[in-house]
């Protein structure tokens, strides 16, 4: 069959392939859903600094705020990793989904009651950590399951449609809950994207006859686990007899270990990430170094496999720094934003609802308008490359943010409105990343590990916030703070610049390594 004919076939039947009749439940659950989540995410940081957390010293209290932010942040996109394994080993996405949904919701109630009570909030904050962080990857690969070989040229559509609904819920909590927190308090304002979460729970069970539902896979001696183990454990022949990938593995599980030491310093939340980080950076580096080894243990599309995957989550990695430049904006970008002159009735959180607006506008913008014309201009953008721009954006918006700071600094009073261009920057480059993303890591990942990879994910968001919490808690040695007054400029302009930088490094390194990286197509077939 000559290549013209294979795509005149492939063509018409794209044309035919039919939406599933199940996807309007999906995606009107996730717009009910990230209502309720950034609706109580994007008034945390006010709430803390102007009622729990009044107690603490005010020069402290920014800090703290800072610190409790992110912490629930890497929380939230922990617990992707328990969920997807929950998912793909037992209980299958749609159980899991719904179950950690009411979670989630008592999570909400929590946050409602306990607003004059830390321990209590900070309860809520972990259910809401659990069940939300739990369900995240599952929703986004239950999606991607709706589809087969036949429809799947539907599937990046829909995706970029389950962001634009996810930031179109966003948009409103945005600019609702800012209002609701100074006009009505904190239970009804922490109590409304609870009910928000209730109804969207009941919007996803309405779709459970119609979903196409892929069975948790059985127990794999096969498994990437299982593959890892034989690669790091299995005794080498001839030529292949060093055990080098080993001991670098050891080397990891030693430097967690000795992380843990850490705790008093940067805290047990992100002492266990970096632990995570080191486990996961030496480990994998070393089953890659003797992956050759599982062979006759494990098939080859076994031993490929993990490969494949060990080949994504060095990607996933050089993602990470965009993550925390991405999530600042919810901390790091308000408190700027309390600085800076605005109207009597505009809170600063409130700024955040000009992220989501520029989301909606800028999907169907890039895919009407500017990728086909970019295409006729024989420019194309692959995923890969959206992805490594998406980063530079980021790094671009924060060296404006940062110069900002300096004027602030200076003395000079700036408009809040000098904030729409680092806002629009850094939106531009979260839509080439984070939609793109979605779609590559679904495509990208082995049938049977679908949640787990989509949880990988995830998990670069945490590490992502990772880096920002290191970054906050060496700030806190007078060494650090002392070297950084050398410069002229304020430890919190100083740190603009440098998360500036680590994003424009991290898209150079992503750029050099996606030039080697072999496409997958790893959806189900019809």
């Amino acid at each position: 069959m000559s290549h013209s004919t294979e795509t005149t076939e492939s063509t018409e039947k794209a044309d035919k392939a039919k939406m599933p009749s199940q996807i309007p439940y999906i995606i009107a659950s996730e717009g009910c859903e990230r209502f309720s989540f950034y609706g109580m995410r994007n008034i945390l940081t006010v709430f803390l600094m102007t009622s729990l957390l009044l107690s603490i010293p005010e020069p402290l209290r920014k800090g703290m705020a800072k610190e409790v932010f992110h912490t629930f942040v890497i929380g939230v996109y922990f617990f992707p990793l328990l969920g997807g394994w929950l998912a793909d080993r037992y209980f299958g996405k749609y159980n899991t989904v719904l179950w950690l949904s009411l979670v989630y919701c008592a999570g909400h109630a929590c946050l409602a009651m306990f607003e004059d009570n830390r321990n209590g909030f900070f309860t809520g904050l972990f259910l809401i950590a659990l069940g939300s962080g739990g369900i995240k990857p599952l929703v986004s690969s239950f999606i991607g399951d709706q589809f087969d070989q036949s429809n799947r040229s539907l599937a990046q559509k829909v995706f970029d449609g389950f962001y634009w609904i996810i930031n179109f819920g966003s948009f409103f909590a945005s600019l609702l809950m800012p209002i609701f927190l100074k006009q009505f308090g904190a239970s009804i304002a922490f109590g409304i994207p609870g009910v928000l979460m209730f109804i969207a729970t009941i919007v996803f069970w309405l779709g459970r006859k119609k979903y196409v539902h892929v069975e948790p896979v059985a127990k794999d001696p096969h498994s990437f686990l299982n593959v890892v183990k034989t690669a790091l454990f299995a005794e080498g022949k001839g030529a292949d007899q060093g055990r080098s990938g080993y001991y670098l593995a050891l080397a990891g599980g030693v430097l967690a270990l000795a992380g843990m030491f850490l705790i008093p310093q940067i805290g047990i939340v992100a002492a266990l990430c970096l632990a995570l980080v080191f486990v996961l950076g030496f480990g994998g580096a070393g089953a890659w170094m003797q992956l050759e080894r599982a062979r006759g243990v494990h098939p080859d599309i076994a031993v490929d496999g993990v490969r494949s995957v060990l080949r994504i989550l060095v990607l996933f990695a050089l993602v990470t720094p965009f993550w925390s430049l991405f999530d600042q904006k919810a901390s790091t970008w308000v408190l700027q934003a309390d600085q800076m002159d605005k109207p009597s009735w505009f809170q600063s959180s409130m700024m955040q609802a000009l992220n989501p607006m520029l989301v909606m506008l800028l999907i169907p913008f890039n895919n009407l308008i500017l990728y086909p014309m970019l295409k006729r201009m024989n420019v194309e953008l692959t995923a890969l490359r959206r992805m490594g721009l998406g980063i530079a954006f980021s790094g671009i918006a924060w060296i404006v943010v940062g110069f900002m700071q300096l004027a602030i600094d200076g003395g000079n009073m700036l408009s809040i409105t000098w904030q729409i261009l680092p806002y629009a920057l850094l939106t531009f480059g979260e839509v080439l990343v984070s939609a793109t993303g979605l779609e590559f890591a679904y495509s990208q990942a082995p049938l049977a590990m679908k949640g787990v990879i989509m949880s990988f994910w995830n998990l670069s968001t945490t590490i992502g916030n990772l880096w920002v919490l290191l970054a906050n808690s060496s700030v806190k040695s007078e060494a650090v703070t002392e070297q950084i007054k050398t410069t002229g400029m304020s430890v919190t302009a100083f740190q603009m610049f440098f998360f500036a930088g680590f994003a424009l490094l991290a898209a150079l390194a992503f750029a050099a390594y996606a030039k080697k990286y072999t496409m997958l197509n790893n959806y189900r077939r019809a």
